[in-house]
């Protein structure tokens, strides 16, 4: 399981560098479908981490990795201490 994921962490640094490298070979080209390439490269560079991060949250949230029952009756801070409710005076 350690080995599959640094392969698929190794292959999304992998995809982030071809899509910034892109980036600049399109900011630089001089050819009329570059404007529409840059943009595109662009919209990846930006859509492609966020959307692999909701996929680990989500992962994360199913699995319930983070989350027991005992945190979710009793809410504690880093302290360790029981939260105080405040009264409605």
């Amino acid at each position: 399981m350690n080995k599959c994921k640094r392969i698929l962490a190794l292959l999304g640094v992998l995809l982030l560098l071809g899509l910034y490298g892109s980036t600049l070979v399109f900011a630089l080209l001089d050819h009329p479908n570059a404007g529409g390439m840059l943009m595109a490269s662009i919209y990846s560079t930006i859509v492609v981490p966020v959307f692999c991060y909701a996929v680990l949250l989500v992962a994360k949230t199913v699995r319930g990795k983070g989350t027991s029952e005992e945190t979710q009756e009793n809410p504690t801070h880093a302290t360790g201490k029981t939260a105080k409710k405040e009264s409605d005076d």
